[in-house]
């Protein structure tokens, strides 16, 4: 999955900031956390109470924005 962030409003990348990666806007959380925290088993309520900077609309946004991305079709 190659994700496009830049049309996501609830993300922000800067250069100069947590390494110019994608953090959710307004934090210092990389996106990918909330992806590894997943993976790891996680809830997406227990990775809000451990990023408490981070929104459950934020979190309800990026976890969207991924699955309509998903469900794009390739051209065959």
């Amino acid at each position: 999955m190659n994700t496009d962030w830049l049309n996501c409003a609830d993300v922000e990348r800067d250069p100069g900031r947590v390494s110019g990666v994608w953090v959710f806007k307004g934090t210092r959380v990389p996106v990918r956390a909330l992806f590894e925290n997943l993976e790891e088993g996680a809830s997406v309520d227990d990775f809000l109470e451990w990023f408490p900077d981070v929104t459950r609309q934020q979190a309800d946004a990026v976890l969207e924005y991924v699955s309509a991305d998903l469900r794009v079709a390739v051209p065959a």
